[in-house]
């Protein structure tokens, strides 16, 4: 093999391993046959059951492109019968070769090597126009492209497959995403109506009750579960449209941002002793309401965790790498065991009973749906009653190309 063969198949391979259909490997196999060899015509030639069909063809004359012949009256399947090149030095005394397809062509020689030894899908030829002798080597540089083919085809029938399924996954997920939609109508005029109904009249008979201190009991009791369901309602209908909410990129001071909300949230926990200890925090690209959200669900949950601790300690940091910025937020509290981290982000997954700590299990799970559509990932650590950690990041080159354009 010389150095220009050797490189011509190297060139080949390349440009096989980014086909991702059969034209193109055609295209650039029929070029490459012709070339190895000084052939003045190449075919593709491929199996059609019981017919070999000539796909396509690069030669100084027309040839076969488009036609089917039986694989038994085939010089090509023959080739593909008996798994192994033909090779013919001259047409018209090798009683293989159908003389009268022949005649009208400019073929005098060829060689034909099959595609896949075990189970041939396919042949490609080497034609010459004056009597030739092919060389072993000529036979096996052929057949070597023959078999980079074989592998280049496989990988286009894997591509194709997989591209099917990544459809028909992609439609699956549509469907089920106007289901939820439907869902979510459905809750907010059929589920939401009733509870107003609901909660007015109980109002009503607060007012009627007001010097009966256990009916007083029980109908504040009811609207505390009525007012739940309606925030239960409101926190779904906002996982269920967040997919469809378009991000609109903004530069963010996360530090301020989390400033703002640590304070906000300490507030609300009158008679409870909370440090909320605030590091580096780099500033970053997002859609502001929803990274908000992230921050908010996050610092509220590290909150409510700590409820149980004679002292709630939170740490929030950042740290930007070369592709990324990882955020983090630390607390003491009631942790997590990690044989259940798999339902960490699942929707309505709890790790601890509402008798202990309120919720309803959509915060995290809206978290990592945030994330994922800026780009990022969330993970967790924790460890029972010893705290939990919680870090998720953003892209840092999305962060610098968004800069750019603001």
């Amino acid at each position: 093999m010389t150095s220009k063969q050797l490189k011509l198949l190297v060139e080949t391979v390349q440009q096989l391993s980014l086909a991702r259909d059969i034209e193109t490997i055609m295209d650039v196999v029929r070029k490459t046959a012709r070339k190895l060899t000084g052939a003045d015509g190449a075919t593709f030639v491929l199996r059609d059951r019981d017919l070999c069909y000539y796909a396509d063809e690069d030669a100084i004359g027309p040839l076969w492109k488009g036609q089917r012949f039986p694989m038994s009256s085939c010089i090509s399947g023959w080739a593909m019968i008996h798994k192994k090149p033909a090779v013919v030095q001259n047409i018209y005394t090798d009683d293989r070769i159908p003389i009268e397809a022949y005649k009208p062509t400019f073929v005098k020689s060829l060689i034909t090597v099959p595609i896949r030894s075990m189970d041939p899908v396919g042949a490609i030829g080497n034609y010459w126009a004056k009597q030739h002798n092919p060389t072993d080597e000529e036979i096996e540089l052929l057949q070597s492209l023959a078999d980079i083919t074989s592998v280049s085809i496989e990988n286009v029938y894997v591509y194709n497959e997989l591209e099917q399924r990544v459809k028909e996954r992609t439609e699956q997920l549509m469907a089920v995403n106007e289901e939820l939609e439907a869902f979510s109508h459905s809750i907010a005029h059929d589920l939401r109506a009733p509870l107003r109904t609901i909660t007015g009249r109980l109002s009503i008979l607060q007012e009627d009750y007001s010097g009966h201190t256990e009916a007083q009991n029980l109908i504040e009791s009811i609207i505390a579960k009525a007012n739940g369901m309606n925030e239960l309602i409101h926190s779904l209908l906002n996982f269920s449209r967040l997919g469809k909410k378009d991000l609109s990129y903004e530069r963010i001071s996360m530090a301020e941002m989390v400033e703002e909300i640590c304070e906000s949230l300490i507030e609300q926990e009158e008679g409870r002793d909370i440090s909320c200890e605030i590091h580096q925090l780099p500033p970053t690209m997002g859609d502001p309401v929803l990274i908000k959200q992230v921050w908010v669900n996050l610092i509220s949950n590290a909150i409510k965790y700590t409820g149980n601790s004679e002292k709630a300690e939170i740490l929030i940091g950042g740290e930007a790498s070369d592709s990324e910025i990882t955020y983090f937020v630390k607390d003491n509290g009631a942790g997590f065991d990690m044989q259940y981290y798999d339902q960490v982000f699942g929707i309505f997954q709890r790790l601890h009973s509402e008798s202990e700590f309120k919720g309803y299990g959509i915060g995290l799970a809206l978290v990592h749906r945030i994330l994922l559509r800026h780009g990022g990932k969330i993970w967790a650590e924790g460890k029972v009653n010893e705290g939990a950690q919680f870090y998720f990041t953003l892209p840092k080159e999305k962060v610098i190309k968004s800069a750019e354009t603001v």
